[in-house]
């Protein structure tokens, strides 16, 4: 994994997941933005039947996956899960075969497939993560929350 924290990033995502009923229909999304030049991207994406972490990972590999070469991103993301899943737990679950601990037994990484294809877009690049409150008048991540909602009432 390619986890940074001291760099000038060249590229900003900002992501969210967003679930009706838990699980239920869901939608991801994320915003892009090229430090340098100011370009934006945003893109979104649906899932009939689902769950708001598997949205906030599917958000993250779908930003990170839309760059077209290695660059330098800063991950803006609401959601713990991910952040502690990038900086805390991942590196255990590789070290450990894709299992944790829990009540003393191995037991198999909830999202694994997800977690590994987040791996595999991290090394590409040179990732840093920034937490954000969620709902808290941050501009682009009401807008990710604005598109991921739209994705799954809207269905695509």
């Amino acid at each position: 994994m390619n986890l940074a924290s001291d760099f000038e990033p060249e590229v900003h995502l900002f992501t969210d997941g967003a679930c009706s009923g838990n699980p239920g229909p869901g939608g991801w999304a994320f915003v892009m933005r090229h430090l340098a030049s100011g370009k934006e991207m945003e893109s979104s994406g649906f899932e009939p039947d689902t769950t708001n972490n598997r949205m906030e990972l599917s958000a993250v590999i779908e930003g990170l996956s839309a760059l077209k070469r290695p660059c330098k991103v800063e991950v803006f993301t609401d959601s713990v899960y991910v952040g502690k899943g990038l900086t805390e737990w991942m590196p255990k679950w590789k070290m450990n075969q894709w299992r944790r601990r829990e009540r003393g037994a191995w037991k198999p990484v909830k999202n694994e497939e997800l977690w590994r294809r987040l791996d595999e877009v991290v090394s590409r690049h040179q990732v840093k993560y920034t937490r954000v409150a969620g709902h808290s008048g941050h501009p682009e991540n009401e807008r990710c929350d604005e598109l991921a909602v739209a994705a799954y009432q809207n269905r695509r």
